[in-house]
C-alpha cells in the first residue's frame, strides 16, 4: 500500500483501495491518515475527502504535539524507551501485528510463516534496543548461508524493516537502524518469457485444464490463483474480462484479489482466442455457478492453483513441454505484459490490468521490454521541431 510521507514526524496520508498514488486525486476512496500520537503509539484515521483535508489534520496533529512541554516529550519518550527497548523482538512483534488491521487473513498467515520460519529463529530473542544496520545485514547473510531463495529474502527483509521502522518512530533508535544496508536484490527480470512458438507449443500441451490455464494466463495476464477461479459469467463484453476473484493458495477457497477490497474487481482486455477458449471448455466440460476449473477428486471444490504447477512438471519431466531453462508458469503472465509493451500499449494500462498497486512494479519489472530509447525518442520528437 502506498503512503504519501510528510515532514518527519507529521506522519504519512494514503489511500487503501489498491489505486496507485498517480490516481488518488481522481479516486472516489476516502482518504486516511496516519500518525504517532503522543504516547507513541499509532493512531489511524479516515474520512478525508481530500488530500488537502488530510494534510490539514496532520499540521493541527503534528502542532498539538509540538506544543507539549519539551520535559514532558522526553519523560514520554523515555518511558517508551523503557517499556520497548528491553522487549524481545518476538514479543514487539506481537504487539506491532495487533496494529496491522488492514491486514487479510492471506497476508497474515504469509507474515506468520515468514516470522516463524527465517525471522525469529535468527532474530527473535534479541532485545529491540540491540538492532543496529550491522544486525540486519548479518540475518540478510543468514539467508543467504541457508540458500532461502531472493524472493522469500525479499519479503523476509521488508517484514523485518517494517518491524524496526515502527520501533524507529516510536523513538527506540536515534539513528533509521537500516540506513546503510544493502537489501536483498530480487529481480523479477530474470523471468524467462515464452516466444509466440514456445506459446504455441504450451498450448498443444496436457490436459484441457492445463490448456486453458495457459490461454487466460497468456491472454488476460491473470495470475495463478485467478486463472484457477475462470469465471463465464465474467465475461462482461466481447471483448472484456472481469477479473473478481481468486482461489487463495494458502486457504484453498475463493477469495478477494490481491491488493483489493472483496467487492472490487479490474477489468482486463479479452482476446478473441481467449473468449472461445473459455467458451469451448463451458460447452464441453460445464460449469459450476459460472467456475469453469473444478478439482478433479472433489467438483465441489475450488481447482488448486498447484495441480497445474504439478502437471507443468510432470511434462518437463517427461520432456513434453518444450521450453527453455528457467521458464516457469508465472512467465505466462509475463507473455501478457510482453505482449502489450511490445505493442505500444501504455504501461500505465498495463499496470491496472495486472492488478499492481504500484506502477513502479510494472516499471522495474517490465522497463526491459519496452519499444524505444533516448536515439530514438529524439528522431520522433525532431520530426516535428523541424517541421
Amino acid at each position: 500500500m502506498a503512503t504519501k510521507q510528510l515532514a518527519r514526524g507529521m506522519g504519512s496520508f494514503f489511500k487503501d483501495c489498491g489505486h496507485p498514488m498517480s490516481r488518488w486525486a481522481n479516486c472516489p476512496h476516502l482518504y486516511k491518515v496516519r500518525y504517532r500520537g503522543a504516547g507513541g503509539n499509532q493512531i489511524e484515521e479516515s474520512g478525508f475527502l481530500t488530500s488537502d483535508e488530510a494534510i490539514d489534520r496532520l499540521t493541527d496533529v503534528y502542532k498539538a504535539k509540538k506544543a507539549v512541554p519539551p520535559s514532558q516529550a522526553s519523560q514520554a519518550k523515555s518511558e517508551r524507551i523503557e517499556k520497548y527497548g528491553q522487549m524481545r523482538l518476538r514479543e514487539y512483534t506481537e504487539e506491532w501485528k495487533a496494529g496491522q488491521r488492514h491486514l487479510g487473513p492471506a497476508t497474515v498467515i504469509s507474515l506468520d510463516s515468514l516470522l516463524q520460519h527465517h525471522i525469529f529463529p535468527v532474530l527473535g530473542t534479541r532485545r529491540m534496543l540491540a538492532f543496529d544496520a550491522k544486525v540486519v545485514d548479518h540475518f540478510i547473510r543468514t539467508m543467504e548461508r541457508n540458500s532461502v531463495g531472493l524472493a522469500t529474502q525479499s519479503n523476509a527483509y521488508d517484514k523485518l524493516k517494517s518491524i524496526l521502522l515502527d520501533a524507529h518512530r516510536l523513538g527506540l533508535y536515534e539513528d533509521n537502524p537500516l540506513q546503510g544496508v544493502n537489501p536483498p536484490q530480487y529481480n523479477p527480470k530474470r523471468a524467462v518469457i515464452p516466444s509466440p512458438e514456445q506459446l504455441q507449443g504450451l498450448r498443444g500441451a496436457g490436459d484441457d485444464r492445463f490448456q486453458l490455464m495457459v490461454e487466460v494466463m497468456s491472454g488476460c495476464g491473470l495470475r495463478n490463483g485467478e486463472a484457477a477461479a475462470v469465471n463465464i459469467n465474467n465475461i462482461v463484453a466481447d471483448d472484456v474480462y472481469r477479473v473478481s476473484n481468486q482461489v487463495n493458495q494458502t486457504t484453498k477457497q475463493y477469495d478477494r484479489l490481491k491488493h483489493r477490497k472483496p467487492d472490487e474487481y479490474r477489468d482486463v482486455p479479452l482476446p478473441q482466442r481467449t473468449k472461445t477458449a473459455i467458451e469451448q471448455y463451458a460447452e464441453k466440460h460445464g460449469t459450476t455457478d459460472g467456475y469453469l476449473l473444478r478439482h478433479p477428486n472433489d467438483a465441489s471444490r475450488p481447482f488448486q492453483p498447484y495441480l497445474f504447477q504439478n502437471q507443468w512438471q510432470r511434462l518437463r519431466r517427461r520432456g513434453a513441454l518444450d521450453v527453455p531453462e528457467g521458464m516457469v508458469i508465472y512467465s505466462l503472465r509475463h507473455f501478457f505484459a510482453s505482449n502489450c509493451l511490445r505493442h505500444n500499449i501504455p504501461i500505465t494500462d498495463v499496470a491496472e490490468w495486472m492488478g499492481h498497486n504500484n506502477i513502479d512494479i510494472t516499471f522495474k519489472t517490465y522497463r526491459h521490454l519496452m519499444p524505444g530509447s533516448i536515439g530514438t525518442a529524439a528522431k520522433i520528437l525532431d520530426a516535428d521541431l523541424t517541421a
